[in-house]
């Protein structure tokens, strides 16, 4: 699979997370279960680059592959402060199959982002 990243704005430029890493990283964090209603995403323009791309019908049928291939039984990552890192398509599989629930994995201090400033098209994607 691509080397996949998240992504965030902040003053200093866009910062960019390896999700291989984050997925290291949280190995040791204790899961809980989140309400769907405490994530944010689920109400805000998530794969759409903050609205300034318009999904395709194409794009929109590749992201519900992907929820529907995803697999409940891995926790979503969130952020030191709630925001989904690792798993919206999880999460949007939850909320199809009518859990009000998911299990997650929380930061109390956010790793450092592996890139910042960097355009999402410049960053490595290795095979």
């Amino acid at each position: 699979m691509r080397t996949q990243y998240h992504f965030r704005r902040s003053p200093n430029g866009l910062c960019a997370w390896n999700v291989s890493r984050l997925i290291d990283q949280s190995r040791d964090l204790v899961p809980e279960r989140v309400p769907l209603s405490a994530i944010c995403e689920l109400d805000e323009s998530f794969w759409a680059n903050e609205r300034i791309q318009q999904l395709t019908c194409r794009e929109i049928v590749g992201h519900t592959r992907l929820i529907l291939d995803c697999d409940l039984a891995f926790p979503i990552i969130l952020s030191g402060d709630g925001r989904v890192m690792d798993g919206m398509h999880r999460v949007c599989k939850a909320l199809l199959e009518g859990y009000t629930d998911i299990e997650a994995v929380r930061f109390v201090s956010d790793p450092d982002p592996d890139y910042i400033g960097v355009h999402p098209d410049d960053l490595p994607y290795p095979d």
